[in-house]
């Protein structure tokens, strides 16, 4: 989770307290009486709060806080409610020893990351994840463990509603626990809002409703947004909401914000094999891992300074010094006279360090100096300054954008930090028909479907996510016009025309003239690629 510098204490504890008001709305939209409800993470009390407000008659609630403070901020919130039971200790152990089984349980639970946990804590929520056939990772926030031990602890015919991070829709390592929610779960609504719900974190969040049948024999989720709470509240209609099938839930959920035609369409595409993966072309790796890009990342003056001219590969290090297409000589030279790091250090390891210049023993003296050889990847090398698993990629495929990840050229050796993949085309593939592929419609649309969005907006895509990425399969096609092609492409990129114009010259090229799709289809290829982009972008303004 993504904080601000002075909020370090929540960063932390993961506690980010819910606006009373929406609350109360996840509260009146599910309670009723004669309810047994739960509530794993009171903090100091606003679902609650919501719940003693929303006069329901004879429910019983039971409600778990781990830290001192604010179990008792709660506990005086509810010293007069006898239906209230408010327990000070850790929520696994309660899970562990309960035998109570739940009508609604709500909450917002904390957002802890993985290294801010204990070693017990650790093992605890991990535990829990494996008995549910969930793989535990390092990415893993406690959120998780908190969304699927609740979900056990549902009665037949149980509701739950939880504040969690939006990374449940998009990001890879939430694979399992989606597809633990379709497995457990009959029907699930998300809310989602444009403006941030935690003014104090950058972290979008969303509402998950989650309801569970006795019989249940298929899933169907609808995902509806909102601007903020206050449209939520004024303009939530739960009749008009549309469902869908969940079918793979492993997918990333944020197609079902697009409409059951478009879902038709990517599933048709996806089984078409007029495309092909990118993984089945290319092998994508990260870029180098240096432990400390700004110390083995330097400029030209460092590179005379140091004399360091003889381990200094040509690096791409940022989108911005990507200027086109291709990457070659002179998009090199011209980023060194803007004064970038726009060289990449890499010390051979078979060689002593008292074998290098006089110079070059001088930096790595520096970087002990400044604490560069302190950081984890630099800790566990044989000789900290010597970068493993450095090779020379055909082409770059950005991380993170703005409007779409360039995929670009490399035509004069140059390497790149992990701010870029790193692709190596397989034996046998052209890497030009390839590389013109890439720029259409279809293809951006996927891009989008795979990739997540990051804060203020930004698109990132994973090394995985990329290897799903659809291409139109080109087998053969003229060489003049695959260089005039390349041509067009590299010029419109370089002089940072529309990228929709070049959209309209290779959807024409590619997908209508020689795959003979359907200009309709490709054209709303083209929306959703679009719509896409612009709720990314809407979701980002509010961040700036």
């Amino acid at each position: 989770m993504k904080l601000k510098k002075d909020i370090s204490f929540k960063k932390e504890r993961g506690g980010y307290y819910t606006p009373l008001n929406l609350s109360s709305f996840i509260v009146n939209l599910l309670n009723k009486d004669n309810l047994k409800i739960l509530e794993p993470s009171c903090g100091d009390g606003a679902f609650l709060e919501s719940i003693i407000d929303s006069k329901k008659k004879n429910n019983k609630v039971d409600a778990i806080e781990i830290i001192k403070e604010e179990y008792e901020k709660a506990k005086h919130l509810c010293s007069k409610k006898t239906f209230i039971n408010i327990v000070n200790d850790d929520f696994y152990n309660f899970y562990k020893s309960t035998n109570e089984k739940y009508d609604l349980i709500v909450g917002n639970p904390p957002y802890i990351r993985y290294q801010y946990l204990t070693e017990k804590q650790r093992k605890r929520q991990s535990d829990v994840l494996l008995e549910n056939n969930m793989v535990p990772n390092k990415l893993i926030n406690s959120w998780v463990f908190f969304l699927v031990a609740c979900v056990n602890l549902l009665n037949d015919n149980g509701k739950i509603g939880f504040v969690i991070p939006a990374e449940l829709l998009q990001v890879v390592y939430a694979e399992d626990l989606r597809a633990f929610l379709k497995r457990e779960l009959n029907k699930i609504t998300i809310i989602s809002f444009d403006n941030l719900v935690f003014d104090d974190a950058e972290q979008e969040v969303i509402v998950l409703i989650g309801e569970k049948e006795k019989e249940k024999n298929k899933c169907e989720i609808s995902n509806c947004s909102f601007k903020d709470i206050n449209d939520l509240i004024k303009n939530f209609d739960e009749n008009k909401l549309e469902y869908s099938n969940l079918v793979d839930e492993r997918n990333k959920w944020t197609n079902y914000y697009l409409s059951d035609k478009q879902n038709d369409l990517i599933n048709k595409i996806k089984s078409d094999d007029r495309f092909q993966k990118f993984e089945d072309i290319a092998l994508i790796n990260v870029g180098i891992t240096t432990g400390n890009n700004d110390y083995f990342s330097v400029d030209k003056k460092t590179v005379d300074e140091y004399d360091l001219e003889s381990v200094a590969l040509p690096l791409i290090g940022r989108s911005s010094q990507a200027h086109g297409l291709f990457f070659d000589k002179n998009d090199w030279q011209f980023n060194i006279n803007k004064g970038v790091k726009a060289f990449l250090l890499n010390f051979d390891e078979s060689i002593d360090f008292n074998e290098l210049p006089t110079k070059q023993q001088k930096y790595i003296k520096y970087g002990e100096k400044i604490g560069a050889n302190k950081g984890y990847k630099c800790k566990i090398r044989n000789k900290w300054y010597c970068i493993p698993s450095i090779w020379v990629p055909d082409a770059f495929f950005l991380r993170r954008s703005n409007n779409y990840p360039k995929f670009v050229i490399n035509k004069i050796n140059a390497v790149s930090t992990d701010t870029m993949h790193r692709i190596n085309f397989y034996e046998g593939v052209d890497k030009n028909i390839v590389t013109l592929s890439y720029y259409n419609s279809i293809t951006f649309a996927f891009v989008e479907l795979n990739g997540r969005s990051y804060g203020g907006g930004v698109l990132e895509v994973l090394p995985k996510e990329v290897s799903n990425i659809l291409l139109p399969k080109i087998e053969k096609m003229d060489k003049n016009k695959v260089e005039n092609l390349l041509k067009t492409i590299d010029e419109k990129i370089r002089n940072k025309n529309d990228i929709e114009e070049l959209l309209d010259i290779m959807d024409q090229e590619l997908l209508i003239n020689i795959l003979k799709i359907d200009k309709k289809i490709v054209n709303e290829f083209r929306n959703i690629w679009k719509f896409m982009v612009n709720r990314r972008h809407n979701r980002g303004k509010r961040d700036n």
